[in-house]
């Protein structure tokens, strides 16, 4: 007996439900794609390209949207001896300013052995190397910044590629950006002489709805689940789910297919709603714990104090008794503590990711208004993460009671 076998009554193709399928149409985005379309027609007439930015929440299609428009316009292209296309990505999610991003830009268009440092080099030194890179391409080459408002205040380059031609840095070659946000507000915070030079077209992809929403889950649904597994009502409430949180086809898509998962490990053929409602706390549980990993040095620092306290089941605990325990675990590791006020920012933002829950206490002019915090995740999940951080740990105190519990 084989120790595992085929799926043949969930999924008939679960990559169709991941993150990085590319679907042969797109959904419910025709108005977005016709405004995309006619700001790549410069393209294909073999005209400078326009520069084009996309706005909207993660999720909603920006990116899909670009794979799909970008490779139909690589193989258009072929029919026209006077048109040479370059396509370049970089997701700059990693990258906080111009400089990373050119950096980066270049070790896109370099073969493996002629990488560069990141670092090092003066500014005008990268901007040369991306300038030669590009001419040696020559045609036109469209540069894809996704997550470009990752790189802040620091927008020199959406003012240097516009004006490399006109400035005679490049000659052979005409570059075109287009730039994807999820800041809905990042084209606001561009220097003005950056929003005077891009002269850029925009496409919003606003959230979708419900019934936007189920018609791309029918869509995926046929090609990755068996018709046996799922029903129409699994689809309204993982659409409908979704259109109340973020209108993501992403979490959609996520929880259908987190659906799917647990109906599979529970030895079941049809995914129902109750599995849709446990594939929902799955998935919130593993934002959180992501949130919690994400969390900044003393982001963690004041998590694993309020975690000590709920050890010694010393919670809801005002900020003056986090402090102590946050002090001692900054210190055992090395790290400056910050004021009490600062740290108290920290716990702030806890609670307003929901790792942490706030309780106001007022008690009236003699003992006056203030805050208690308290976990508002489970304890082994919150132990869970602390655990696993290399330069963080619970409070000695803690560690000895966590020990005992047979927790730690």
């Amino acid at each position: 007996m084989p120790l595992f076998d085929r799926d043949t009554s969930i999924f008939s193709d679960e990559d169709v439900l991941r993150e990085d399928y590319q679907p042969e149409s797109i959904q419910e985005r025709d108005e977005e794609i016709d405004a995309y379309m006619a700001t790549l027609q410069p393209v294909i007439n073999g005209a400078q390209p326009r520069n084009l930015f996309l706005y909207g929440k993660a999720g909603v299609g920006k990116t899909a949207v670009t794979r799909y428009l970008l490779s139909h316009l690589e193989r258009d292209v072929d029919a026209y001896d006077d048109v040479e296309l370059t396509v370049v990505w970089l997701n700059c999610n990693n990258l906080s300013s111009s400089y990373q991003v050119a950096a980066n830009l270049v070790n896109e268009l370099r073969p493996p052995g002629r990488q560069i440092s990141t670092t090092g080099y003066p500014r005008q030194t990268i901007f040369d190397m991306l300038y030669d890179e590009l001419e040696s391409i020559g045609g036109t080459v469209l540069i894809v910044l996704d997550e470009i408002d990752h790189i802040g205040n620091d927008d020199g380059i959406l003012y240097e590629l516009p004006r490399a031609r006109a400035n005679g840095y490049l000659s052979d070659v005409k570059p075109g950006i287009i730039g994807i946000s999820n800041d809905l507000s990042f084209h606001d915070s561009l220097s003005p002489k950056v929003k005077d030079t891009l002269c850029e077209e925009e496409v919003h992809f606003p959230p979708y709805t419900a019934g936007e929403l189920q018609a791309i889950l029918e869509q995926r649904a046929g090609n990755a689940l068996y018709d046996a597994a799922y029903g129409d009502n699994v689809l309204s409430l993982c659409a409908a789910l979704a259109a109340q949180d973020t209108g993501s086809a992403r979490q959609a898509l996520d929880l259908l297919y987190k659906a799917g998962d647990i109906t599979r490990s529970e030895d079941e053929t049809t995914i129902t709603e109750t599995h849709v409602r446990d594939a929902q706390q799955a998935l919130e549980r593993g934002q959180i714990r992501q949130g919690m990993m994400e969390l900044t040095r003393h982001g963690h620092l004041s998590l694993a104090a309020a975690l000590s306290l709920a050890i010694e089941e010393e919670t809801p605990a005002r900020v003056r008794e986090i402090y102590p325990q946050y002090s001692e675990i900054a210190e055992r590791f090395g790290t400056k503590p910050l004021v009490r006020r600062r740290m108290h920012d920290h716990l702030a933002d806890l609670a307003m990711q929901g790792i942490l829950k706030r309780y106001t206490r007022n008690h009236g002019r003699s003992g006056g208004q203030y805050y208690e915090y308290d976990l508002d995740v489970t304890l082994e999940l919150a132990l869970d993460v602390v655990d696993g951080l290399d330069d963080v740990d619970l409070s000695v105190d803690a560690v000895r009671t966590a020990k005992r519990r047979g927790l730690h």
